[in-house]
């Protein structure tokens, strides 16, 4: 099972790691939405989860959403925020491929056991 984590913060990204990993998932990074469709073009196997931070600092987070839904139509995406912009659930209509809205201090193991649920399926 692949996942993608596309967040600026490098270190949450290796919390993240960690945990997914924990999970029997095989993890890529990426800081940036010119990395993250890079990293969705190339690969190899398909991927299956990407955890995306909604505010990237280098990009944006729906064009990643969009290319991952053409590149990897089975990828889930989980949406990883600080704010409560898109509380409304509006997000879901935006990006066809969102399976989970959370907020960044989302524990780390709950976020890793939803990954590898969404990567399982």
């Amino acid at each position: 099972m692949r996942v993608l984590i596309v967040e600026s913060d490098p270190g949450l990204g290796d919390v993240w790691q960690r945990h997914i990993e924990r999970q029997g998932c095989r993890v890529s990074r990426a800081s940036s939405e010119g990395e993250a469709i890079a990293a969705l073009r190339d690969a190899k196997t398909p991927v299956n989860v990407i955890i995306l931070n909604l505010f990237l600092q280098g990009g944006s987070a729906l064009a990643v959403a969009d290319y991952a839904s053409y590149r990897h139509p089975e990828a889930r995406v989980i949406f990883v925020t600080s704010t409560s912009f898109f509380s409304d659930g509006s997000l879901f209509a935006l990006a066809p491929n969102a399976c989970a809205y959370v907020r960044t201090n989302t524990p780390p193991e709950d976020l890793a056991a939803m990954a590898g649920h969404y990567a399982a399926n």
